[in-house]
């Protein structure tokens, strides 16, 4: 896999984001899936090409990857995308625990109505969902759905760099076995007590959600 698949056009303006927010979603879903590989280089100029943006929004965009440890810089030698370490798996669902009940807890409390029902919406999809790449998008729109749902801003932007993180490494076990988790019904628990604004059994049902999704990847490994 390579970073350059031809002339691409994304509209800098879609879903109201800014040119360098568009570059950095659309960078950093195509490291995640792998469509950019692990060690790859990312030439600013082809993406820029590819994009149809600016430089800048491509050098910004690949900074805050960095930042976020999707992409790594060597002096003298250009930016790549950072290779995979399979023992990540331990840390991040600790840190994805500990985060990740606080965020369902709070999000018993402070959901607005058009939360609950993207909530329940991507709960829905992921339930029904077979597919290895369908049912990585639907759970990964579920947790950003909840960490929005929180309302607290440090903690939305700390699981969604766990997340992708996450993420990365289940599309990379699922590239060399073929394998796939199934699709859980626990999001649709977690969105039912959100929506009975029971915070307890909101964070009971997302911990055991993520450790079901860690024993997965476990076993994918």
């Amino acid at each position: 896999m390579a970073a350059s698949k031809g002339p691409t056009e994304v509209v800098p303006s879609r879903r109201g984001l800014s040119a360098r927010d568009t570059a950095y979603e659309v960078l950093r879903d195509r490291i995640i899936s792998l469509d950019i590989a692990p060690g790859v280089p990312l030439d600013e100029s082809v993406l820029s090409r590819e994009l149809g943006l600016g430089l800048t929004p491509i050098r910004d965009a690949i900074k805050r990857l960095a930042l976020e440890h999707l992409a790594v810089v060597h002096p003298r030698r250009g930016t790549f995308a950072t290779e995979v370490n399979l023992g990540d798996e331990r840390w991040l669902s600790e840190a994805r625990l500990a985060l990740e009940g606080l965020a369902a807890e709070l999000a018993a409390s402070r959901a607005t109505t058009a939360d609950r029902e993207e909530l329940m919406r991507h709960a829905d999809a992921l339930g029904r969902e077979h597919t290895a790449t369908g049912v990585n998008e639907h759970d990964a729109s579920f947790h950003r759905a909840l960490y929005r749902a929180a309302h607290n801003p440090f903690i939305e932007v700390t699981l969604n760099q766990y997340l992708n993180l996450s993420l990365r490494l289940w599309y990379y076990c699922q590239a060399g076995t073929g394998r796939t988790h199934e699709p859980d019904k626990l999001p649709v628990a977690v969105v039912a007590a959100i929506l009975e604004m029971d915070g307890k059994r909101a964070r009971a049902h997302i911990e055991e959600h993520l450790r079901r999704s860690s024993a997965d990847l476990r076993a994918v490994m």
